[in-house]
Order: C-alpha cells, then sequence, then structure tokens
C-alpha cells in the first residue's frame, strides 16, 4: 500500500513538471531547421564562394572595408550570424558596393555583398537586417549547393559568365568556368520560389533570435513594392515573390513569443546620410566598368582589396576586357608548337570527337566544369588561347536553339568582354543541325613581334534531347584562327552524341 501511494505521488509530480514545462517549450521562439544535406562538402562550398567573391572585386565596385557603411553592415551581419547554432554556421563576410539599385546577394560559404542603394532605402536598421537575413538565409539552406546537385547538366543562361568572366584571356577559361560553377551563374541564379519561401521564414527566424522584428522583413518587401511604381526593383527581380509573401511572414511571427525588441538606433539615421553621399553606379554603369576593367584599379586606388580567410586557396584570373590586371600573359608562341597533328578519335562521355592526337584533353576538376582540347603551348594559367572547350546547359524555360544561342552569346559578350562579329547561321555538327556564331575578344598571345592581337572565339551550339545543348567554343589568335579553321570545322564533322 505504501509502495503504491509513493508511485501515485511520483506519478502526480511528473504530470505537474509536465504542465510546468510545457510554458517553458513555447517560449524558446522558431528553432532553425536542419539545413539538409548535398553533394558538396563545407569546404568545397566555402571554395567556391570566395573565389567567386574574389571576383566580384574586379566586377562592381567594392567598398574599403574600413568605410563606414562597410563597418555598418558588419555589425549588423555578425549579429545575425551569432544567432545561428555553430554547428550551422558559416564564416560569414560581410562587404559594401557602391550601387544605387536595391540588392544584395550572398554567396555559398559565406561571403554578402549589400548595396548601398539598399542601405538608403531600408526604413529601418531592422528592414536592413532582414534583407541580409534572408540572404544569409539562402547560405545557411544551401541552396546554391542543392541546385547545382538537382542540374545534371547545370544552367546557366540566365548568368553566363556575369561574374567571373573570362578566366584568362580571351573565351578559354571563360567557357570552362561556366559550366554552373563558379561563372556568372554564381551569382545571377535564380533560386526557385519555394527556396525564396524558405529564406524568408528562416530568415525572419534569425532576425528573431538576433532580436529583430521579423515584421521588418516584411515591410521592407511592401516597401519596394509601393515604390516600384509597376517597374520593380532589382532585389524583386533576382528574389522572386514565392505569392503571399509579406502574409506569410506575418503569420510566422504571430505565432512566437512576444519579444523586446532592438530598438532603431541613431546611428542609422547617420549612416543612410552618409550612404547618400556616397558616389554610387547604375547597373548599365556597372557591366560597362566591367567589360573596361575599371573597376580592377578603382577599387584598389579606393583600398577595396579581397583577402581570402585563412585555410581558403584563391586562383588568380584575368581581368575581363583586355584588362591585364591579375591576368597571366603569355609570350609569344610558334606555329610549331600548337600545330595539330593526326587526328583520333576521343570518347568524352556525352560525345565523342576527332581530337588533335598531340592536343591533351582537359578535365575540370569542378563539377560541371567542362572539357578543354588545347596544345600544351596554348594553355596559360586556367584558361587556353589555342583549342576548343566543350560544355553543356539546361535551359529551364525550355527554350529553342535560337534562343539559348542568343543568351549564351549575349551572355558571353556583357559579362566576358567579347563582341559578337555575325549573326547566327545554320551548321553541321554530327549530322544535327547547330547553330555558329563568330565573336572575338583580345588573346593573351601577342604577335610574334610582342604586339597585342585580338582572338577569335568561334561559338558552336548543338540541341540535345534533353531539350539542352552541347556548345563549343573554338579559340585561337586572329592570325592564326584561318588555319585551324578546317581542322575546326572536321571536329564539329566528327561529333557524336
Amino acid at each position: 500500500m505504501r509502495s503504491t501511494r509513493l508511485t501515485s505521488r511520483f506519478f502526480s509530480l511528473w504530470v505537474v513538471c509536465l504542465l510546468l514545462a510545457a510554458p517553458m517549450v513555447a517560449q524558446q521562439g522558431p528553432q532553425l531547421p536542419d539545413p539538409g544535406r548535398t553533394s558538396l562538402t563545407r569546404e568545397q562550398q566555402i571554395q567556391l564562394g570566395f573565389q567567386a567573391a574574389s571576383e566580384v572585386y574586379k566586377q562592381m565596385p567594392v567598398l574599403a572595408d574600413n568605410s563606414p557603411e562597410t563597418q555598418y553592415v558588419r555589425q549588423i551581419g555578425q549579429r545575425l550570424a551569432s544567432a545561428i547554432p555553430q554547428q550551422y554556421s558559416w564564416p560569414f563576410e560581410f562587404h559594401t558596393i557602391a550601387q544605387k539599385d536595391v540588392n544584395a546577394f550572398a554567396l555559398p560559404g559565406g561571403p554578402m555583398f549589400v548595396n548601398v542603394g539598399a542601405i538608403t532605402t531600408a526604413g529601418s536598421e531592422a528592414e536592413l537586417a532582414g534583407v541580409m537575413a534572408h540572404e544569409m538565409a539562402h547560405v545557411y539552406m544551401q541552396h546554391s549547393a542543392k541546385m547545382m546537385r538537382q542540374n545534371t547538366v547545370p544552367s546557366i543562361i540566365s548568368g553566363l559568365g556575369q561574374v567571373l568572366g573570362s578566366m584568362i584571356g580571351g573565351v578559354g577559361g571563360a567557357a570552362a568556368s561556366i559550366g554552373g560553377q563558379l561563372g556568372g551563374g554564381m551569382l545571377s541564379m535564380k533560386f526557385s520560389r519555394a527556396d525564396e519561401s524558405q529564406a524568408d521564414a528562416v530568415g525572419a527566424m534569425i532576425m528573431y533570435r538576433a532580436g529583430y522584428d521579423p515584421r521588418a522583413l516584411a515591410r521592407f518587401f511592401e516597401r519596394l513594392e509601393q515604390e516600384a511604381g509597376g517597374r520593380g526593383p532589382q532585389f524583386l527581380s533576382d528574389h522572386p515573390n514565392p505569392g503571399n509573401r509579406q502574409e506569410a511572414i506575418l503569420n510566422e511571427a504571430d505565432r512566437w513569443p512576444p519579444k523586446q525588441w532592438r530598438a532603431n538606433p541613431a546611428e542609422f539615421s547617420r549612416m543612410q546620410q552618409t550612404a547618400r553621399q556616397r558616389r554610387t553606379y547604375s547597373a548599365q554603369e556597372i557591366a560597362d566598368g566591367a567589360k573596361s576593367g575599371r573597376w580592377v584599379t578603382v577599387n584598389r586606388q579606393n583600398g577595396a582589396i579581397f583577402k581570402a580567410p585563412p585555410g581558403v586557396k584563391i586562383q588568380q584570373t584575368s581581368a575581363p576586357g583586355g584588362d591585364s590586371s591579375g591576368a597571366q600573359q603569355a609570350g609569344p608562341v610558334s606555329w610549331r608548337d600548337v600545330a595539330p597533328g593526326q587526328l583520333v578519335n576521343s570518347n568524352l562521355g556525352p560525345l565523342s570527337i576527332a581530337r588533335p592526337e598531340n592536343w591533351d584533353v582537359l578535365q575540370s576538376q569542378q563539377q560541371g566544369g567542362g572539357i578543354t582540347i588545347a596544345p600544351r603551348a596554348g594553355v596559360v594559367g586556367n584558361g587556353i588561347g589555342y583549342g576548343v572547350v566543350i560544355n553543356g546547359v539546361q535551359s529551364q524555360n525550355g527554350g529553342s536553339l535560337d534562343e539559348i544561342t542568343s543568351q549564351i552569346a549575349e551572355s558571353l559578350q556583357n559579362g566576358s568582354g567579347l563582341r559578337q562579329i555575325s549573326n547566327a547561321q545554320s551548321i553541321n555538327v554530327g549530322g544535327v543541325r547547330g547553330r555558329s556564331v563568330m565573336m572575338e575578344s583580345n588573346s593573351p598571345f601577342p604577335t610574334s613581334s610582342g604586339n597585342s592581337q585580338k582572338e577569335r572565339d568561334w561559338l558552336v551550339t548543338a540541341p540535345q534531347q534533353n531539350g539542352g545543348a552541347i556548345f563549343f567554343v573554338f579559340v585561337a589568335p586572329q592570325s592564326e584562327f584561318e588555319r585551324l579553321r578546317p581542322m575546326f570545322d572536321e571536329m564539329l564533322r566528327s561529333a557524336q552524341f
């Protein structure tokens, strides 16, 4: 009987403890979700992200680390990052870009860039923190890495060559990079509406945990829509509305326990005044400056110098548009060193093709990085001045081959300093009807007298049954291109998919 009473008392005490604990659990607030797994390791994502970040410094006007805007953005970023559990966090870094458009983006591994326009447009520090938390959520959930995994042949149409540009002299490195790893896709890839919805939700959680009212994120989106006046700002274009965006954020926030929010500091108003006096540039001005290599010089003069975090090795790449800052330039090369030998058949996986037996087949070590066939003397750094780059793209919109070819050519032209010099023409590629576009850029190889010269970059596309395309970029200095053209034609005729 005594034992029964003790058991009864123990059971009653256990129930009371549960009832007391329940409100405590409810008051914990939102818990960040498990971000899941990807085919890329943590180290690979960090390497990819910071490699791309180093290229931003060549393609955009970045403010120096000691600028007031950057210091302020870093304070907010560090407060947000501290709200993320250590096991799921990344080596976040925060930078600002002197662009007047409202936008921000974060790269795999943690580098984040916030436009000055986002600072001047936000209605409070919490709204600015909301923009940053949304971008951090993309990194937290590893959306970029998951997109790479989902596409067997990564879709790069939307951002071909926009950021990394030519890896070295002409299009060789650019085409090698546009397989979806670094290329422009890293900055220009469009997340799905499901990813955007998830970034809104996780971003709101990060804000809550950092002491910011998550409703400010909804207010920021509402502000952009009201100010757009029928013409959506860049941020909304790059971050499509998943539907009922503001309502979804508000509904989530209403479920969480009340909290004392961080007050809007006086520093925010002072920072907006400073930012409004800053010289900023439009998207078109930045694109033009990227082509000419202007930002490499401007950033260096302003003290905006990229520094990789410890343990991250950054490959040195060339600036686009003929600027030699950071580029590996080659000396003159003799015809004997690059002349093609007898053609032999090579099985490259997605296709087989005849190639010169004395030209090497170079498989990119990066997923989706493509295949390069080039003479050893034609390779310069991470790119080529003689040879051919082969890769594939998948159009998410099911576009025609003409549309795909046009977008590839346009993107290379906009982001890599190439210039289209012919209209698209029909061409026979291994028995199928492809498209041919001639382009030109600056060759890394000078003439025999040491003078700089142009490079011919011949873009050829061939349709694939899955709706995408295989593309080839044949590369040679202008003075040698016609000499190699018959061999390039034979390679195309031999292609079997």
